[in-house]
């Protein structure tokens, strides 16, 4: 007659960690802002930093650079320096999330927050 009471518990569990993980979350998303991360192109003649979140901060470009035949190497070393920057941003957000995702057994590959 009281079988299944079991998985009210259960439920109740789970509530009260996604309860927990929610405040986490939130404490999670203000640390990720503010964590810097610094991409480089051209042997560090191209600098950008940004912080977790991907947000660019700021970009720093070696004067040697500023010759106007070179125009082209000086926008690809750019891109490069952001691409990198961002893998960089990306993977310290993800290794911030882990933090808190431990011990949840979410499914392979599942990105937080949702």
């Amino acid at each position: 007659m009281l079988k299944g009471l079991g998985q009210i518990g259960d439920m109740a569990k789970m509530m009260k960690q996604a309860q927990k993980m929610q405040s986490e979350m939130a404490g999670v998303q203000g640390r990720i802002a503010e964590i810097i991360v610094l991409g480089e192109s051209g042997a560090g003649m191209v600098k950008v930093t940004a912080n977790a979140k991907g947000e660019l901060k700021s970009l720093s470009i070696d004067p040697d650079l500023f010759n106007p035949d070179d125009r082209e190497v000086v926008e690809d070393l750019i891109l490069a320096a952001i691409k990198d920057v961002q893998a960089k941003a990306a993977e310290a957000a993800q290794a911030e999330m882990a933090k808190i995702t431990d011990g949840l057994n979410l499914p392979e590959g599942m990105k937080l927050p949702f």
